[in-house]
Protein backbone atom coordinates (compact mmCIF):
# COMPACT_ATOMS: atom_id res chain seq x y z
CA UNK A 1 0.00 0.00 0.00
CA UNK A 2 1.15 3.76 -0.92
CA UNK A 3 1.69 5.77 2.19
CA UNK A 4 -0.63 8.51 3.45
CA UNK A 5 0.28 11.42 5.83
CA UNK A 6 -1.81 9.97 8.48
CA UNK A 7 0.85 7.03 8.34
CA UNK A 8 3.91 9.54 8.56
CA UNK A 9 2.73 11.83 11.19
CA UNK A 10 1.19 8.77 13.43
CA UNK A 11 4.55 6.65 12.91
CA UNK A 12 6.32 6.74 16.18
CA UNK A 13 10.51 6.96 16.09
CA UNK A 14 12.23 3.67 18.02
CA UNK A 15 15.31 2.51 19.00
CA UNK A 16 15.96 1.64 15.67
CA UNK A 17 15.80 3.50 11.87
CA UNK A 18 12.61 2.77 10.18
CA UNK A 19 11.55 2.67 6.71
CA UNK A 20 7.74 3.15 5.15
CA UNK A 21 7.87 2.31 1.36
CA UNK A 22 5.73 4.13 -0.67
CA UNK A 23 6.15 2.85 -4.14
CA UNK A 24 8.98 3.06 -6.94
CA UNK A 25 11.93 3.40 -4.57
CA UNK A 26 10.56 6.13 -2.64
CA UNK A 27 10.56 5.87 1.29
CA UNK A 28 10.60 7.81 4.57
CA UNK A 29 13.24 7.20 6.89
CA UNK A 30 12.19 7.38 10.30
CA UNK A 31 15.28 7.82 12.86
CA UNK A 32 15.64 7.03 16.76
CA UNK A 33 15.42 10.94 17.38
CA UNK A 34 12.45 11.24 15.42
CA UNK A 35 13.46 12.46 11.93
CA UNK A 36 11.68 12.02 9.26
CA UNK A 37 13.82 11.83 5.64
CA UNK A 38 12.55 11.55 2.08
CA UNK A 39 14.61 9.16 0.20
CA UNK A 40 14.89 7.66 -3.03
CA UNK A 41 16.19 4.33 -3.67
CA UNK A 42 17.84 3.63 -7.48
CA UNK A 43 20.05 1.79 -9.70
CA UNK A 44 22.29 3.66 -11.94
CA UNK A 45 25.40 1.82 -14.16
CA UNK A 46 24.79 -1.30 -11.95
CA UNK A 47 24.97 0.19 -8.67
CA UNK A 48 22.50 0.55 -5.97
CA UNK A 49 22.27 4.70 -5.13
CA UNK A 50 20.38 6.61 -2.60
CA UNK A 51 19.13 10.58 -3.44
CA UNK A 52 17.41 12.54 -0.80
CA UNK A 53 14.64 14.30 -1.22
CA UNK A 54 14.28 16.69 1.80
CA UNK A 55 12.54 16.13 5.08
CA UNK A 56 8.88 15.57 6.15
CA UNK A 57 6.68 17.99 6.73
CA UNK A 58 8.75 20.73 5.20
CA UNK A 59 8.73 18.57 2.35
CA UNK A 60 4.78 16.96 2.04
CA UNK A 61 3.89 13.78 0.56
CA UNK A 62 2.76 15.01 -2.48
CA UNK A 63 5.89 16.90 -3.38
CA UNK A 64 7.96 14.03 -2.59
CA UNK A 65 6.25 11.80 -4.93
CA UNK A 66 6.81 14.69 -7.81
CA UNK A 67 10.68 15.04 -6.98
CA UNK A 68 10.98 10.93 -7.42
CA UNK A 69 8.94 11.44 -10.61
CA UNK A 70 11.48 13.65 -11.70
CA UNK A 71 14.46 11.99 -10.77
CA UNK A 72 12.52 9.06 -12.96
CA UNK A 73 12.61 11.03 -15.73
CA UNK A 74 16.42 11.81 -15.56
CA UNK A 75 17.22 8.06 -15.19
CA UNK A 76 15.13 7.54 -18.26
CA UNK A 77 17.39 9.45 -19.86
CA UNK A 78 20.56 7.96 -18.27
CA UNK A 79 21.42 10.98 -15.94
CA UNK A 80 22.62 10.08 -12.99
CA UNK A 81 20.03 12.07 -10.42
CA UNK A 82 23.08 12.50 -7.72
CA UNK A 83 25.26 13.73 -10.57
CA UNK A 84 22.54 16.20 -11.82
CA UNK A 85 21.95 17.96 -8.77
CA UNK A 86 25.70 17.98 -7.81
CA UNK A 87 26.42 19.90 -11.29
CA UNK A 88 23.52 22.33 -10.86
CA UNK A 89 24.75 23.62 -7.10
CA UNK A 90 28.36 23.86 -9.09
CA UNK A 91 26.83 25.93 -11.48
CA UNK A 92 25.19 27.88 -8.85
CA UNK A 93 28.18 28.20 -7.02
CA UNK A 94 30.19 29.33 -10.20
CA UNK A 95 27.39 31.77 -11.02
CA UNK A 96 27.67 33.15 -7.78
CA UNK A 97 31.21 33.75 -7.74
CA UNK A 98 31.21 35.42 -11.55
CA UNK A 99 28.23 38.32 -10.10
CA UNK A 100 28.77 41.45 -10.49
CA UNK A 101 28.70 42.12 -6.79
CA UNK A 102 31.41 39.04 -6.08
CA UNK A 103 33.68 40.75 -8.65
CA UNK A 104 32.89 43.99 -7.36
CA UNK A 105 33.67 42.92 -3.46
CA UNK A 106 37.01 41.21 -4.94
CA UNK A 107 38.08 44.14 -6.61
CA UNK A 108 37.29 46.34 -3.37
CA UNK A 109 39.15 44.53 -1.21
CA UNK A 110 42.23 43.98 -3.45
CA UNK A 111 42.52 47.84 -3.48
CA UNK A 112 41.07 49.59 0.04
CA UNK A 113 43.85 49.24 1.32
CA UNK A 114 45.53 51.58 -0.43
CA UNK A 115 42.83 54.34 -0.21
CA UNK A 116 42.16 56.10 2.63
CA UNK A 117 39.33 55.07 4.99
CA UNK A 118 37.04 57.61 4.29
CA UNK A 119 37.37 57.04 0.52
CA UNK A 120 37.07 53.44 0.51
CA UNK A 121 33.57 53.52 2.83
CA UNK A 122 31.92 55.99 0.37
CA UNK A 123 32.89 53.33 -3.05
CA UNK A 124 31.65 51.07 -0.98
CA UNK A 125 28.58 52.55 0.21
CA UNK A 126 27.56 53.66 -3.28
CA UNK A 127 28.09 50.87 -4.64
CA UNK A 128 26.31 49.01 -1.86
CA UNK A 129 23.01 51.25 -2.29
CA UNK A 130 22.70 52.38 -5.43
CA UNK A 131 24.44 49.14 -7.76
CA UNK A 132 24.20 45.69 -5.96
CA UNK A 133 20.29 46.02 -5.51
CA UNK A 134 19.69 46.58 -9.56
CA UNK A 135 22.69 44.26 -11.10
CA UNK A 136 24.92 42.50 -7.90
CA UNK A 137 23.13 39.35 -8.80
CA UNK A 138 23.40 39.18 -12.45
CA UNK A 139 26.89 37.45 -14.08
CA UNK A 140 29.46 40.23 -14.45
CA UNK A 141 29.56 39.43 -18.45
CA UNK A 142 26.09 39.46 -18.85
CA UNK A 143 25.35 43.02 -17.40
CA UNK A 144 24.18 45.24 -20.63
CA UNK A 145 24.78 48.83 -21.34
CA UNK A 146 21.26 49.76 -21.33
CA UNK A 147 20.97 47.76 -17.52
CA UNK A 148 23.80 49.69 -16.13
CA UNK A 149 22.11 52.87 -18.10
CA UNK A 150 18.72 52.16 -15.76
CA UNK A 151 21.19 51.28 -12.43
CA UNK A 152 23.08 55.34 -12.90
CA UNK A 153 19.66 56.97 -14.63
CA UNK A 154 17.73 56.50 -11.36
CA UNK A 155 20.47 58.33 -9.44
CA UNK A 156 20.73 61.41 -11.74
CA UNK A 157 16.72 61.24 -12.12
CA UNK A 158 16.64 61.86 -8.06
CA UNK A 159 19.19 64.56 -8.31
CA UNK A 160 22.65 63.07 -7.63
CA UNK A 161 24.32 63.31 -11.03
CA UNK A 162 27.70 63.59 -9.60
CA UNK A 163 27.13 60.54 -7.69
CA UNK A 164 25.55 59.12 -11.25
CA UNK A 165 28.97 59.95 -12.94
CA UNK A 166 31.03 58.15 -9.69
CA UNK A 167 28.72 55.06 -9.80
CA UNK A 168 29.36 54.34 -13.45
CA UNK A 169 33.34 54.99 -13.14
CA UNK A 170 33.02 52.33 -10.26
CA UNK A 171 31.58 50.04 -12.25
CA UNK A 172 33.59 50.71 -15.05
CA UNK A 173 36.68 49.55 -12.68
CA UNK A 174 34.50 46.47 -11.71
CA UNK A 175 34.09 45.61 -15.31
CA UNK A 176 37.68 45.85 -16.24
CA UNK A 177 38.48 44.00 -13.45
CA UNK A 178 36.41 40.95 -14.68
CA UNK A 179 38.05 41.29 -17.50
CA UNK A 180 41.62 40.83 -16.75
CA UNK A 181 40.32 38.49 -14.57
CA UNK A 182 38.69 36.32 -16.65
CA UNK A 183 35.31 36.34 -15.97
CA UNK A 184 34.37 39.30 -18.21
CA UNK A 185 34.51 40.11 -21.75
CA UNK A 186 34.13 43.73 -22.38
CA UNK A 187 33.21 47.19 -20.33
CA UNK A 188 30.25 48.77 -21.37
CA UNK A 189 30.66 51.77 -19.46
CA UNK A 190 32.62 52.32 -22.61
CA UNK A 191 29.51 53.02 -24.95
CA UNK A 192 27.98 54.93 -22.51
CA UNK A 193 30.18 57.71 -22.42
CA UNK A 194 27.94 61.11 -23.06
CA UNK A 195 24.79 59.32 -21.09
CA UNK A 196 25.12 61.16 -18.52
CA UNK A 197 24.74 65.18 -18.88
CA UNK A 198 27.99 66.65 -17.78
CA UNK A 199 28.58 67.86 -14.06
CA UNK A 200 28.32 71.32 -13.88
CA UNK A 201 32.47 72.74 -12.47
CA UNK A 202 32.57 74.70 -8.94
CA UNK A 203 34.68 75.81 -6.07
CA UNK A 204 33.86 74.90 -2.69
CA UNK A 205 33.05 77.99 -1.17
CA UNK A 206 35.47 80.04 0.34
CA UNK A 207 35.31 83.54 1.51
CA UNK A 208 38.27 85.59 0.31
CA UNK A 209 37.29 88.93 1.26
CA UNK A 210 39.69 90.53 4.01
CA UNK A 211 36.92 92.93 5.19
CA UNK A 212 34.68 89.51 5.53
CA UNK A 213 36.97 87.32 7.18
CA UNK A 214 36.99 89.25 10.38
CA UNK A 215 33.45 88.99 11.32
CA UNK A 216 33.81 85.09 9.99
CA UNK A 217 36.77 84.09 12.59
CA UNK A 218 34.50 86.20 15.48
CA UNK A 219 31.72 83.76 14.83
CA UNK A 220 34.08 80.65 15.35
CA UNK A 221 35.57 82.11 18.47
CA UNK A 222 31.95 82.50 19.87
CA UNK A 223 30.91 78.86 19.18
CA UNK A 224 28.92 77.83 22.27
CA UNK A 225 29.19 73.96 21.19
CA UNK A 226 31.72 71.47 22.93
CA UNK A 227 35.19 72.27 23.17
CA UNK A 228 36.56 69.19 20.89
CA UNK A 229 34.24 71.14 17.62
CA UNK A 230 35.37 74.90 18.48
CA UNK A 231 39.10 74.06 18.83
CA UNK A 232 38.72 72.36 15.28
CA UNK A 233 36.77 75.40 14.11
CA UNK A 234 39.21 77.65 15.36
CA UNK A 235 42.21 75.40 14.27
CA UNK A 236 40.67 74.63 10.56
CA UNK A 237 41.69 78.31 9.34
CA UNK A 238 45.62 78.69 10.42
CA UNK A 239 46.16 75.10 9.39
CA UNK A 240 44.33 74.89 6.10
CA UNK A 241 44.80 71.40 5.56
CA UNK A 242 42.09 69.25 4.33
CA UNK A 243 38.82 68.65 6.31
CA UNK A 244 39.53 65.02 6.84
CA UNK A 245 42.60 65.47 7.61
CA UNK A 246 42.11 67.89 10.61
CA UNK A 247 39.49 65.82 12.21
CA UNK A 248 41.67 62.17 11.68
CA UNK A 249 44.33 64.45 13.35
CA UNK A 250 46.66 61.84 16.05
CA UNK A 251 48.62 63.06 19.22
CA UNK A 252 51.42 60.95 18.04
CA UNK A 253 52.03 62.86 15.11
CA UNK A 254 52.11 66.41 16.73
CA UNK A 255 55.40 67.90 18.79
CA UNK A 256 53.95 71.05 20.41
CA UNK A 257 56.97 71.66 21.31
CA UNK A 258 58.98 71.70 18.50
CA UNK A 259 55.75 73.01 16.96
CA UNK A 260 55.34 70.44 14.31
CA UNK A 261 52.42 68.24 12.76
CA UNK A 262 53.49 65.29 10.77
CA UNK A 263 50.96 62.76 9.18
CA UNK A 264 50.85 61.15 5.68
CA UNK A 265 48.45 63.18 2.63
CA UNK A 266 45.77 60.93 2.83
CA UNK A 267 44.64 62.07 -1.18
CA UNK A 268 48.68 61.08 -2.49
CA UNK A 269 50.18 58.87 0.54
CA UNK A 270 53.12 61.02 1.05
CA UNK A 271 54.38 62.77 3.97
CA UNK A 272 53.35 66.37 4.58
CA UNK A 273 54.61 68.73 7.44
CA UNK A 274 52.67 71.62 9.26
CA UNK A 275 54.72 74.24 10.85
CA UNK A 276 52.55 75.30 13.81
CA UNK A 277 52.39 78.36 14.66
CA UNK A 278 52.07 80.20 18.49
CA UNK A 279 48.07 80.41 17.81
CA UNK A 280 47.71 76.62 16.82
CA UNK A 281 49.95 75.66 19.27
CA UNK A 282 47.77 77.52 22.03
CA UNK A 283 44.55 75.98 20.75
CA UNK A 284 45.85 72.20 20.98
CA UNK A 285 47.14 73.01 24.65
CA UNK A 286 43.85 74.07 25.47
CA UNK A 287 41.94 70.73 23.70
CA UNK A 288 45.35 68.85 25.29
CA UNK A 289 43.77 67.66 28.69
CA UNK A 290 40.37 66.75 27.63
CA UNK A 291 41.62 64.45 24.90
CA UNK A 292 45.61 64.27 25.02
CA UNK A 293 45.25 60.59 26.11
CA UNK A 294 43.69 59.32 23.37
CA UNK A 295 44.13 58.60 20.17
CA UNK A 296 42.72 61.59 18.10
CA UNK A 297 42.78 65.09 18.77
CA UNK A 298 39.31 65.32 17.78
CA UNK A 299 37.45 62.28 18.75
CA UNK A 300 33.69 61.75 17.87
CA UNK A 301 31.51 62.56 20.72
CA UNK A 302 29.88 59.03 20.31
CA UNK A 303 32.97 57.28 21.45
CA UNK A 304 33.75 57.57 25.40
CA UNK A 305 37.41 56.30 24.59
CA UNK A 306 38.14 58.74 22.05
CA UNK A 307 39.23 55.83 19.72
CA UNK A 308 36.96 57.51 16.70
CA UNK A 309 37.71 60.77 15.00
CA UNK A 310 34.64 63.32 15.27
CA UNK A 311 31.97 63.02 12.33
CA UNK A 312 32.84 64.05 8.59
CA UNK A 313 30.14 66.59 9.02
CA UNK A 314 31.04 68.07 12.58
CA UNK A 315 32.94 71.24 11.30
CA UNK A 316 30.30 71.97 8.54
CA UNK A 317 27.49 71.24 10.94
CA UNK A 318 28.74 73.89 13.02
CA UNK A 319 29.06 76.56 10.77
CA UNK A 320 25.71 75.90 9.49
CA UNK A 321 24.31 76.26 13.05
CA UNK A 322 25.79 79.79 13.52
CA UNK A 323 24.59 81.07 10.72
CA UNK A 324 27.24 80.64 7.99
CA UNK A 325 25.61 79.48 4.64
CA UNK A 326 26.92 77.13 2.08
CA UNK A 327 27.81 80.22 -0.26
CA UNK A 328 29.81 81.57 2.29
CA UNK A 329 32.22 78.98 3.39
CA UNK A 330 33.10 75.33 3.63
CA UNK A 331 35.36 73.20 5.07
CA UNK A 332 37.55 73.04 2.21
CA UNK A 333 37.32 76.82 1.80
CA UNK A 334 40.00 77.88 4.49
CA UNK A 335 42.36 76.56 2.03
CA UNK A 336 41.12 78.16 -0.64
CA UNK A 337 41.18 81.64 1.71
CA UNK A 338 45.14 80.99 2.50
CA UNK A 339 45.94 79.98 -1.08
CA UNK A 340 44.44 83.49 -2.27
CA UNK A 341 45.29 85.84 1.03
CA UNK A 342 48.88 84.75 1.23
CA UNK A 343 49.88 85.30 -2.45
CA UNK A 344 48.11 88.61 -3.42
CA UNK A 345 48.19 90.25 0.57
CA UNK A 346 51.11 88.82 2.42
CA UNK A 347 53.07 88.35 -0.80
CA UNK A 348 54.46 85.19 0.11
CA UNK A 349 55.76 82.60 -2.97
CA UNK A 350 53.03 80.64 -4.56
CA UNK A 351 55.63 77.59 -4.70
CA UNK A 352 55.70 77.94 -0.42
CA UNK A 353 52.40 78.20 -0.45
CA UNK A 354 51.27 75.13 -2.79
CA UNK A 355 54.28 73.30 -0.50
CA UNK A 356 52.13 73.96 2.46
CA UNK A 357 48.81 73.40 0.99
CA UNK A 358 50.79 69.35 0.44
CA UNK A 359 50.06 69.84 -3.42
CA UNK A 360 52.64 68.44 -6.05
CA UNK A 361 55.00 71.32 -6.75
CA UNK A 362 57.39 70.74 -9.62
CA UNK A 363 60.66 72.70 -10.80
CA UNK A 364 61.09 73.64 -14.33
CA UNK A 365 62.30 70.07 -15.09
CA UNK A 366 59.50 68.51 -13.72
CA UNK A 367 60.58 67.22 -10.80
CA UNK A 368 58.64 67.47 -7.68
CA UNK A 369 59.83 69.07 -4.83
CA UNK A 370 59.93 67.62 -1.37
CA UNK A 371 57.50 68.24 0.80
CA UNK A 372 59.44 68.91 3.59
CA UNK A 373 61.38 71.98 1.30
CA UNK A 374 61.40 75.76 1.63
CA UNK A 375 60.82 74.77 5.88
CA UNK A 376 62.39 77.77 7.41
CA UNK A 377 60.08 79.85 5.36
CA UNK A 378 57.27 77.98 5.60
CA UNK A 379 57.61 78.94 9.14
CA UNK A 380 57.74 82.39 8.92
CA UNK A 381 54.47 82.30 6.44
CA UNK A 382 52.37 80.20 8.99
CA UNK A 383 53.28 82.43 11.72
CA UNK A 384 52.45 85.09 9.63
CA UNK A 385 49.14 84.08 8.47
CA UNK A 386 47.97 83.71 12.13
CA UNK A 387 49.23 87.16 12.87
CA UNK A 388 47.24 88.60 9.97
CA UNK A 389 44.43 86.74 11.16
CA UNK A 390 44.65 88.04 14.83
CA UNK A 391 44.46 91.49 13.05
CA UNK A 392 41.54 90.61 10.90
CA UNK A 393 39.45 89.31 13.93
CA UNK A 394 40.59 92.40 15.82
CA UNK A 395 38.84 93.89 13.14
CA UNK A 396 41.97 96.27 11.93
CA UNK A 397 42.38 97.79 8.29
CA UNK A 398 42.59 94.51 5.77
CA UNK A 399 44.34 96.24 3.57
CA UNK A 400 47.84 95.20 2.26
CA UNK A 401 49.29 97.83 3.38
CA UNK A 402 48.27 97.44 6.39
CA UNK A 403 49.11 93.33 7.15
CA UNK A 404 51.49 92.29 9.51
CA UNK A 405 54.42 91.14 6.92
CA UNK A 406 57.33 89.36 8.83
CA UNK A 407 61.06 90.54 8.50
CA UNK A 408 62.66 87.65 6.15
CA UNK A 409 64.35 85.04 7.75
CA UNK A 410 67.97 85.51 7.85
CA UNK A 411 70.28 84.30 5.34
CA UNK A 412 66.92 83.78 3.10
CA UNK A 413 65.60 85.91 0.05
CA UNK A 414 62.93 87.97 0.86
CA UNK A 415 59.37 86.26 0.25
CA UNK A 416 58.01 89.43 -1.77
CA UNK A 417 57.80 87.75 -5.27
CA UNK A 418 59.60 88.90 -8.12
CA UNK A 419 58.79 88.78 -11.83
CA UNK A 420 62.33 86.41 -11.98
CA UNK A 421 61.25 83.97 -9.42
CA UNK A 422 61.07 80.69 -10.11
CA UNK A 423 57.78 78.86 -9.54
Amino acid sequence: MRLSDITIRRTRPSNKTRKLFDGRGLYVEVTPRGGKYWRLKYRFGGKEKRLSLGVYPDVSLKEARQRCEDARRLLSREIDPSEHRQALKAAKVHQAANSFESVAREWFTKHAPRWAESHSSRIISRLERDVFPWIGGKPVAAVTPSQLLSVVRRLEERGALETAHRALRNCGQVFRYAVATGRGRTDPTVVLRGALPPVKGGHFAAQTDPKAIGPLLRVLDGYEGSLIVRCALRLAPLVFVRPGELRRAEWSDIDLKSAEWRFTVSKTDTQHLVPLSRQAVEIMRELYPLTGQGRYVFPSARTSRGDRPMSENAVLAALRRMGVGKEEMTGHGFRAMARTLLDEVLGFRPDYIEHQLAHVVRDPLGRAYNRTAHLPQRREMMQAWADYLDQLKAGQKSDPTSAVLPMPVVGSESHRPRLSDPV
